[in-house]
């Protein structure tokens, strides 16, 4: 226990560990309350009591990609398709401004029929109206993350899931993981705050492939980290997997706070999907960000990348409403802010 309070100290001081010491920290399910407590440390004294709110678009569930995961994989027959109109986008991000939102979060699956230009023009449109705009659309040339750079996207989102090269490839087939982070660093060289994070339970993935995740995020110097636990789809080929691990997760992000200490983390909707008030409890152990879905009507159940998804049948009034009161409850308030990262430790 001793050797794991050091640990948890050097990293909440030092905010750098060795792989040998994330892999000890992230096996070690005793030590979870400590390392938990630490990381909402580090995030009052780092990032504040402000949680950011960002409104959460899914345009559209059509995607190219085949990945073995995710319900919206190019193969699944089962799956309702549908596709938003540049108009429907552009008046669900005006109702996101009028609940409050800063920032909305453009996603969907690869979809083609999105183009450079189509995209491009609903960025400005939104942009126009004073609101951060955050891109989550997967792998692009280089440019169209300029062009949508230029239109005035702010930040982007693309998850690696996993930096082991050889797992990344067999659960993504017909992609290259050295394509993936060329992406992201085209990002970063564009001027975009990156986004990206990793995908925990995923077969044959272990403990130290998750410490090599966490190095990666912080060699890159990542300003958003997504993590969230697999829940198997059963419209997929891993439907039958083993579901990922609440609390590895929540160790995850926790960690995550103590080498990132600047980062924006959001608490996921499927960590809540998983264990009741999920999102307070990761909110308590180092995030400090929430995405709450402004979709409106049956596109919310439609975009179903596992099963379970909390809160589809709610309105985005009601998302909205409820998640303010919940923060509210923790001590913490909603941020008015457009949430960019505040940098308070210069990159040696």
């Amino acid at each position: 226990m001793e050797q794991t309070e050091h640990l948890i100290s050097r990293a909440a001081t030092t905010h750098h560990l060795t792989l040998a010491g994330l892999t000890q920290l992230l096996e070690d399910a005793s030590s979870e309350e400590l390392l938990c407590r630490a990381a909402d440390e580090v995030r009052q004294q780092y990032v504040g009591d402000g949680v950011h709110l960002r409104g959460l678009i899914e345009f559209s569930n059509i995607c190219r990609q085949d990945c073995m995961y995710c319900g919206l994989r190019r193969d699944n027959g089962k799956i309702e398709r549908y596709r938003l109109t540049e108009d429907d986008i552009v008046r669900l991000a005006e109702k996101a401004k009028g609940y409050g939102y800063r920032t909305v979060v453009l996603q969907s699956g690869e979809d083609a029929y999105f183009t450079a230009e189509r995209l491009a023009s609903i960025v400005r449109r939104i942009h126009a109206m004073d609101l951060a705009v955050t891109l989550s659309v997967g792998e692009r040339p280089r440019e169209d993350y300029a062009l949508w750079r230029a239109a005035g996207a702010d930040r982007y989102l693309l998850r690696i899931e996993t930096t082991d090269a050889a797992l990344y490839e067999s659960l993504d087939p017909g992609m290259r993981y050295e394509n993936r982070v060329r992406c992201l660093r085209d990002l970063r060289d564009l001027g975009y705050e990156v986004g990206t994070g990793s995908l925990v339970g995923l077969p044959g993935q272990t403990p130290e492939m998750l410490a090599r995740d966490i190095l990666f995020f912080q060699d890159i110097d990542a300003d958003m980290i997504g993590i969230g636990p697999l829940i198997p789809n059963g419209d997929t080929p891993l439907g039958t997997a083993a579901p990922g691990d609440f609390h590895l997760t929540r160790r995850m992000v926790a960690l995550l706070r103590l080498l990132l200490p600047e980062a924006n983390i959001p608490a996921t909707t499927a960590m809540e999907t998983m264990v009741p008030r999920g999102r307070e409890l990761i909110l308590a152990s180092g995030a400090n960000v929430v995405m709450p879905n402004v979709t409106e009507g049956d596109y919310r159940r439609k975009y179903a990348l596992y099963p379970g998804k909390i809160c589809v049948a709610d309105t985005p009034a009601d998302c909205r409403a409820c998640m303010g009161g919940r923060i509210a409850a923790m001590g913490r308030y909603v941020a008015t802010d457009k949430g960019f990262r505040r940098r308070k430790i210069r990159k040696h």
